[in-house]
């Protein structure tokens, strides 16, 4: 595959997604609307494709340049210590200029009220203005405003109507699929991402990754790094496995593609992408993830980090060594709009991109998604 098939423009992308029978902008037939949680009584109960059309890899956009610790804010919120020792670790390791800190005072729970979300957005318009384009938030809690997550509510407005059915299409997100470097200059969006562990120690050890991931893959002559697409008995939770590549090697970006059919991989190395569908993924502890990897699993609720639900959620994947993760934190259905592609997560990550730009660039309908994880890990970028 050629560099230039490789990197190509955004319409040619739309069309290999039609080509899979994906219209994934606009996508709402009911075949694909059913219920992720393993209780809905449609779970199973439609039409499923018949066959799986050729593999081909889409087209995206060439984008040069990244963010970069200028254009990232950094959110503490003083009234918890985790925050508080978090950001305070954040701000050194990325060198975050002083006056891209701000300092808020927020209740520690789950889910902010509308009020609390309006009155604490009203503080970083004000704060950081025009100059900045996104966010580290040094915290896990909150992560969400009634239905919506809380970096959806930020990028995209708070959206009130979606809590009465959750499952319903959300607002686009334009910045899905862009070549821009600048989102929140070229389309008011102020992208997000959470600093979320357990606890202090695995917020600094994810902190230690992001920072030692940057420029340290698709050298020439280094060994490839392991994307892993994988497929598994459940059917619902395994739909991206329309979206996959072909498997295969990519030495011109030294990566190496594998479409696995297991319920969970075991003893793999080098791993810098594990895209999965499972309410829990096992053996995560026999896997050695690359700093700078991604993983996520497509289920309903790995973005509540507060609730018991049965569901694994991102900070599992945080604690098992990933750098960046994401979960939905109301029931989505099965819409893989509301989940990341597997290939524009990919395609912009190998180009360069920074781990939060490359999470938001592969999801169409961010509403519910929670991103967790170091925002500026950039492990292909090629920094003068």
């Amino acid at each position: 595959m050629s560099a230039m098939h490789f990197f190509s423009f955004r319409r040619g992308w739309e069309r290999a997604l039609k080509a899979l029978g994906v219209l994934f902008l606009v996508w709402s037939s009911p075949a694909w609307a059913q219920d992720a949680s393993p209780s809905s009584s449609t779970a199973g109960g439609r039409d499923t494709p018949q066959a799986t059309p050729a593999r081909q890899w889409f087209k995206a956009p060439r984008v040069y340049g990244r963010l970069t610790n200028q254009e990232l804010g950094l959110v503490i919120n003083t009234d918890d210590p985790y925050s508080v020792q978090v950001g305070e670790y954040y701000a050194r390791a990325r060198k975050i200029p002083e006056e891209q800190i701000l300092r808020v005072r927020l209740p520690v729970k789950g889910e902010l009220s509308v009020a609390e979300f309006e009155a604490f957005r009203q503080q970083i318009d004000e704060f950081f203005g025009e100059r900045i384009q996104a966010l580290a938030l040094a915290w896990r809690l909150p992560y969400a405003v009634g239905c919506n997550s809380l970096p959806g509510a930020l990028a995209l407005g708070y959206d009130a109507k979606l809590c009465s059915n959750t499952c319903a299409p959300t607002r686009p997100s334009i910045y899905f699929g862009s070549a821009t470097t600048r989102p929140y200059t070229d389309y008011r969006m102020r992208l997000s991402m959470l600093l979320a562990s357990r606890d202090v120690a695995g917020a600094k050890a994810l902190i230690d990754r992001g920072v030692k991931a940057d420029n340290t893959l698709g050298l020439k002559g280094a060994p490839l790094a392991n994307v892993h697409f994988v497929t598994t008995s459940d059917a619902i939770r395994s739909q991206r496995q329309l979206l996959f590549p072909p498997a295969g090697k990519l030495p011109q970006v030294g990566l190496e593609v594998f479409l696995d059919r297991t319920e969970a991989l075991r003893y793999h190395e080098r791993v810098l992408v594990y895209l999965t569908g499972r309410t829990q993924v096992d053996w995560l502890d026999t896997v050695s993830f690359l700093p700078g990897a991604l993983g996520d699993h497509l289920t309903s609720f790995g973005g509540v980090l507060d609730k018991p639900h049965g569901q694994m959620t991102v900070l599992s994947w945080i604690d098992a060594g990933v750098t960046a993760s994401y979960g939905t934190t109301s029931e989505p259905c099965a819409h893989l709009q509301k989940f990341p592609n597997p290939q524009g997560l990919v395609l912009f990550y190998a180009q360069g991109a920074t781990a939060i730009e490359a999470y938001w660039k592969s999801v169409a309908w961010p509403q519910q998604g929670l991103f967790v994880g170091e925002p500026l890990a950039a492990p292909f970028a090629r920094d003068p």
